[in-house]
């Protein structure tokens, strides 16, 4: 596997994490990793899979935060934005 210039992981986004640590896995089962720098990919790697975990969890908190909200908008009986007077 080359030596590249890697960005820092807080910089990527999920796909691009995700594509790196394929890159990072491919490289790996080809045994195309020279074994002065396995230590070094492996460490990339599970940076990369921390970074992304982080995101997913964020992600779901949010995404449960506005259902969430939803669900207290239809318990309360109104829909944002609705004259409720007949």
């Amino acid at each position: 596997m080359a030596e590249t210039k890697r960005t820092a992981a807080r910089k990527l986004s999920f796909g691009e994490a995700v594509a790196e640590v394929e890159t990072i896995l491919a490289g790996l089962e080809a045994d195309d990793v020279d074994i002065d720098r396995l230590g070094e990919e492996v460490r990339r790697a599970v940076e990369l899979i921390q970074l992304c975990r982080q995101k997913l969890e964020k992600t779901d908190r949010e995404v449960r935060d506005l259902v969430a909200g939803l669900q207290a908008d239809d318990a309360a009986g109104g829909q944002p934005g609705k004259d409720e007077t007949p």
